[in-house]
């Protein structure tokens, strides 16, 4: 029986690629490696992963694209960014929102990891013919405030930040919500998904809350939302996405 196991695993796997020759797996260095030296995780890559998961209605490709880069810049994979980006381009991310997604994220994971996706970023674009007018595509007009909700939102910060660290209330309130979170290059929406997809990634569910109401408020969906932890699990694992779980749970009761 193991003697049987030993033949068919690389067999299956070779099958999975042939089956699979629509090309669901990016076709990268990573993924040649994977499919050689660990075939059932390669299996599962194939299958599971881009066989299913990137194939679920419940969240866009476009989505699970703009998701995916978020939690790749987050934790500094700078080495997986290549693909995700191009298949992001294919799934209709536009430049300027990947070039949005890296500056948003600065803010939200460190200069350093936005940095490192700007390198990759800018290869990809020039090996595509990516004129540099296209990556600064959105107008420079802010969007407008919701008044009542951003009262409360400097309240919030005066209460709990300003007595303590100053200096850091103050870019909280005049860069980062007076002037990021307005600018057009990103949907708000997008923004916000962009948000909760680097918290998740990073372990920093106590800040979702905020993000996921904001979202939802912006138009993403209880569905959608579900949806981008259960993408995330494979992108971030488990644990980060089941310690997400409870944080859905609780704003989905709350918004009932």
């Amino acid at each position: 029986m193991k003697l049987l196991q030993s033949l068919l695993l690389p067999m299956m796997a070779v099958t999975a690629i042939e089956a699979g020759a629509q090309g669901s797996v990016p076709d990268t260095p990573a993924a040649r490696m994977a499919r050689e030296t660990a075939p059932q995780l390669f299996a599962y890559t194939q299958d599971v992963l881009f066989g299913d998961v990137w194939k679920r209605k419940e969240l866009a490709p476009r989505d699970r694209s703009l998701v995916t880069l978020s939690a790749l810049v987050a934790n500094g994979q700078a080495a997986q960014m290549t693909s995700h980006i191009n298949l992001g381009l294919d799934n209709g991310l536009q430049p300027s929102e990947i070039v949005g997604i890296l500056t948003h994220l600065a803010f939200y994971t460190g200069w350093p990891n936005a940095m490192s996706g700007v390198a990759v970023a800018r290869q990809v674009f020039t090996q595509r013919g990516i004129a540099a007018d296209a990556l600064n595509a959105a107008t420079a007009e802010l969007l407008p405030v919701e008044p009542q909700a951003e009262a409360r939102r400097a309240a919030t910060v005066k209460e709990n930040v300003a007595p303590t660290a100053p200096a850091l209330a103050r870019y909280t309130d005049e860069v980062l919500f007076a002037d990021l979170w307005r600018r057009q290059d990103l949907a708000p929406r997008d923004r916000s998904l962009v948000t909760m997809s680097a918290l998740i990634a990073r372990g920093q569910v106590e800040q979702m809350p905020f993000h996921l109401n904001r979202a939802m408020d912006s138009g993403l969906t209880q569905v959608q939302a579900a949806e981008v932890v259960t993408h995330l699990a494979f992108y971030t694992g488990w644990p980060r996405a089941m310690s997400a779980l409870p944080v859905l749970q609780t704003v989905f009761a709350g918004r009932k």
